[in-house]
């Protein structure tokens, strides 16, 4: 009697550890949700109800984001620790460098999130974001400069790396340090400049594929953050202009929404967030009619921000947004 064929059954994909593959992708929806409280947190101030319901979703809001935040980096942090050198290849794909500026951006807003009940906690933080933040833009030189041509290709992401230490200003200027504050207004504004023209050359020459159109509003997040920092320092013009420009930039995002997400939900859409949630706060710190049209936007953002997040944080929880986002495995 002849024996029945035996197969070979495929090999088992070995169960990773916890973190082992933690996705540097969840952090700009993270971002978008502190940019959400804290706008809601200044709508609160600048329509006097800072005692009411507005004011304690705020903080319900971003006290459970920065528990979020806590938990997320102390995963990467992990996966860190298994092997230091999974770093690299983060920061070799887009969405993991845009997610690493993210991850030590939100050092500068747990700062903003502390400011009103620990001032001297809350600079201590915004510091240690200084070292952290200045840390991760030198990572992302050195593999600018140890990797392919393409990689150094400008994108709106770099705004995330060089401009973002502009979030320390909205801890700053609050405590007093004014010629700081006004220091990364000029300082971070010359290079995000230098981002928006060389986009623009690059955008007249070559259309960005369609996945990577969400990226496109991140163009937005320097604008508001620049005009924030500029009226809570006192440069009162420089705010006006931002906010002029910042609503130039939002109506061509809006007017080329349908061609921007044409290629459908993905993680990156956590660029869409933290944009919509700065502009609304450049908006509501200069009052007036900007306040109420910022009122309005913070609206939209308690609608649309927290729906992109549970989203990203779904994938995260199942294990595929380090699948979707090529993140790396320690």
């Amino acid at each position: 009697m002849s024996r029945a064929p035996i197969f070979p059954t495929a090999p088992i994909a070995p169960k990773l550890k916890a973190f082992q593959r933690m996705p540097p992708a969840v952090f700009p929806a993270i971002m978008g949700l502190f940019g959400l409280g804290l706008a809601l947190r200044r709508a609160a101030e600048t329509f006097g109800a800072t005692g009411g319901a507005a004011a304690g979703l705020a903080e319900a809001i971003l006290g459970a984001t920065t528990l979020l935040w806590a938990f997320a980096s102390l995963g990467y942090g992990v996966k860190l620790l298994r092997r230091p050198g999974v770093i690299w290849a983060d920061l070799g794909v887009l969405p993991g460098r845009a997610g690493l500026a993210a991850m030590t951006l939100g050092v500068f807003l747990v700062a903003a999130v502390l400011l009103p009940y620990a001032p001297v906690l809350a600079k201590t933080v915004m510091l240690a974001g200084f070292a952290l933040h200045a840390g991760l833009a030198l990572l992302v030189l050195l593999a600018f400069a140890r990797g392919p041509a393409e990689l150094r290709q400008v994108t709106p992401v770099w705004h995330l790396h060089f401009v973002g230490f502009i979030i320390a200003g909205l801890a700053a200027a609050p405590l007093g340090m004014i010629a700081l504050a006004q220091g990364l207004v000029w300082g971070t504004g010359a290079i995000a400049l230098l981002i928006w023209g060389a986009s623009l050359w690059q955008f007249i020459g070559r259309i960005p594929p369609a996945p990577l159109r969400p990226l496109l509003a991140i163009h937005l997040a320097p604008v508001s953050l620049l005009g924030t920092v500029a009226a809570l320092s006192g440069l009162g013009a420089v705010a006006q202009a931002m906010a002029l420009f910042g609503a130039a930039l939002l109506l061509a995002l809006v007017l080329g929404a349908r061609w921007m997400l044409q290629s459908g939900f993905s993680p990156l859409w956590g660029a869409l967030t933290f944009p919509l949630a700065a502009y609304a706060s450049l908006c509501l710190s200069l009052g007036g009619v900007w306040g109420y049209f910022g009122l309005g936007l913070v609206l939209i953002g308690l609608g649309m921000i927290p729906a992109i997040a549970v989203k990203v944080i779904q994938l995260w929880v199942r294990g595929t947004l380090a699948v979707k986002t090529n993140a790396a495995t320690a």
